[in-house]
């Protein structure tokens, strides 16, 4: 669970990611796209990467599945 200063939250599962037909990292490891392609190659997304310890915005083939998109409303 992710909590902004206006404490408005977000909870963010660590479910892994797919890459090809397997499942990686469930339980350990989460990522969710942000809406923005990478600027120099639209096979690529950016997305938060997470795990216990650390987080990274960073890119990745987009057809490595991740779990979520968050929404802002």
């Amino acid at each position: 669970r992710v909590t902004g200063p206006n404490g408005n939250s977000i909870f963010l599962p660590a479910a892994g990611c797919r890459r090809e037909q397997e499942v990686c990292n469930r339980g350990s490891y989460g990522g969710c796209w942000s809406s923005t392609l990478h600027s120099n190659d639209s096979h690529d997304a950016y997305d938060l990467d997470f795990d216990s310890s650390n987080h990274d915005w960073g890119s990745d083939f987009r057809y490595y599945a991740r779990t979520v998109r968050p929404v802002c409303e």
